[in-house]
């Protein structure tokens, strides 16, 4: 009785606070849903795999970026817990990324990790800009070629990641009995993450897989690389610390254009997560509410001794394949990190890393959009070039920003040379005598050599009606183009009308009427039908 009474008295409480707030509360803090159903014993344990994954990941990124593995794994704790509970997609998983590990490198060269933490800062700032400025929304311009293009690319890099285990610290391959027993190790672990959900969805099958690879070595004594072997990961808590770098104009510029990057790649590959996420689970997530939350964590992740990071995919995959679909999956994984960090580091460190290496080729093999292959002879050329060059982009470059945005201007380009090459024109004479040019398709930059193609000035009579039942004006070219005509059949002696112009079209018209001067032929039996979306 007592708690239902103060469970009742905290959700009248929540409710009057909503009702106060519902902008804050309903779009960027509500971490209370209590119309999810929640596995609690499935969100646990599938947080307590992902935390075991993320510890070699983050120890590589900071590596790769030149910074201790301490920096590497604080970033993943505070990124993973931050977004976890103000995040827009529940049981994605954020951390230390590759990505943005690539764009410090030669920051931390030059300048230290004191930079560091301050372009995390502020990358942080602009990610919270771009959520609140709703900046989210431009992921509907990226196309599924694109989409299809990233996913694949990213699911070979995570597999070629995984490659160098099979190598030694001289960086040689392995040959002989360490080759097999890493293999086998492997295989042993792939064998169980297969297998097990075929019999039993109880546990998350990467969780028991690591469990049982663990003991097998620890039981019999295997000697076999482990966590420890990469490095220490034994620290505390992540020390608040402001960067310390002069407050200067020359720093600030020094800092800008990677931090730019930083925000602008960690909001790609999260957003782009984010909808990988939203098609397994059939579910949509909250893309500005994602921005925010990303923002919000850069920043306390530069104040915490942390190098940033995002979403990251192959985490987010492991998280959802094992049936996490709720917040506390990620909050537990990063809490765990950080008990793994202060506590847990002697156990942690003996874990095999066969077994970790076994679970990320398991989730690239599940990343890959195998059905995307079966689709080439299907899809027109120009999706499938732009799929394979994204893919080709992500796996050499390492660069998933640059992937995305090389595919999304491809698509863009093709689209308007389908567009162009598209208007056309119906041509006929009145009874009065006047010649009818009807426009059908778009009007922009790409169509108007084809559009002035169309019209016979010379021969045509002295009144000529161009309509737009079936056409837009969109853009300055195209009024550019208007003119021109306009004025080739004024020099002829001749009038030009122009008809069925939507209200777009002569607003676009009448802001450039210093620029061009056409007659606009009024019909007021037409009525111009504007779907609301």
């Amino acid at each position: 009785m007592v708690i239902s009474v103060t469970f009742a008295r905290f959700k009248s409480t929540r409710e009057a606070w909503t009702s106060g707030h519902p902008f804050l509360m309903k779009k960027y803090l509500n971490l209370f849903d209590f119309r999810q159903k929640v596995d609690y014993r499935i969100e646990i344990l599938s947080g307590l795999t992902v935390a075991l994954a993320l510890v070699p990941e983050a120890v590589a990124f900071a590596l790769i970026a030149g910074l201790s593995p301490l920096t590497g794994l604080y970033a993943a704790f505070m990124m993973g817990f931050v977004t976890s509970i103000l995040g827009g997609r529940p049981g994605m998983i954020s951390g230390a990324t590759g990505a943005v590990a690539v764009v410090l490198v030669s920051l931390v060269a030059d300048h230290g990790v004191e930079y560091v933490f301050a372009t995390v800062v502020l990358a942080g700032i602009m990610q919270v800009a771009a959520g609140f400025l709703r900046l989210g929304k431009l992921m509907r311009l990226v196309p599924s070629p694109v989409i299809f293009g990233f996913v694949n690319g990213l699911a070979v890099v995570i597999f070629m990641a995984q490659l160098d285990q099979f190598k030694g610290a001289d960086g040689s391959w392995l040959s002989g009995t360490p080759l097999w027993v890493m293999l086998g190790l492997v295989l042993l672990t792939m064998g169980i993450i297969f297998g097990l959900p075929k019999l039993s969805k109880a546990v998350p099958a990467s969780l028991v897989a690591i469990l049982v690879v663990f003991g097998l070595v620890f039981g019999l004594d295997i000697d076999t690389r482990t966590v420890g072997d990469i490095a220490s990961i034994k620290g505390g808590f992540p020390p608040f610390h402001i960067p310390a770098i002069p407050f200067s104009l020359e720093s600030f510029q020094i800092i800008l254009p990677y931090a730019g990057i930083v925000a602008g790649v960690g909001l790609i590959e999260s957003l782009l997560t984010l909808n990988i996420v939203d098609e397994i689970t059939q579910t949509r997530g909250r893309g500005n509410k994602e921005a925010v939350a990303q923002g919000i964590a850069n920043v306390l992740s530069g104040f915490f001794s942390g190098m940033g990071g995002c979403a990251m995919i192959g985490q987010s995959l492991i998280n959802i394949s094992s049936g996490a679909r709720a917040r506390l999956s990620g909050i537990v994984a990063s809490v765990m990190l950080l008990v793994f960090i202060m506590f847990g580091a002697p156990l942690i460190e003996r874990v095999p890393m066969a077994a970790l290496t076994g679970v990320m080729i398991m989730v690239s093999i599940g990343t890959f959009e195998w059905a995307s292959l079966r689709t080439f002879r299907r899809m027109p050329k120009s999706d499938v070039l732009v799929m394979v060059l994204v893919t080709l982009v992500t796996i050499f470059l390492h660069n998933l920003a640059l992937a995305v945005l090389v595919g999304v201007i491809i698509s863009a380009l093709v689209f308007a040379w389908d567009s162009a090459v598209r208007i056309r024109a119906r041509k006929h004479v009145d009874d009065n005598g006047v010649k009818h040019y009807e426009i059908y398709g778009p009007l922009f930059f790409g169509s108007i050599t084809t559009f002035n193609e169309k019209f016979d000035v010379k021969n045509d009579p002295e009144e000529v009606i161009i309509d737009f039942a079936e056409s837009r004006v969109f853009d300055m070219s195209a009024i550019e183009a208007l003119n021109k005509v306009t004025e080739k059949y004024q020099k002829a002696g001749k009038r030009v009308h122009l008809q069925h112009l939507s209200p777009d079209c002569r607003k676009l018209l009448k802001n450039a009427e210093e620029l061009i001067e056409v007659n606009v032929l009024e019909d007021p039996t037409y009525k111009l039908v504007v779907d609301k979306i």
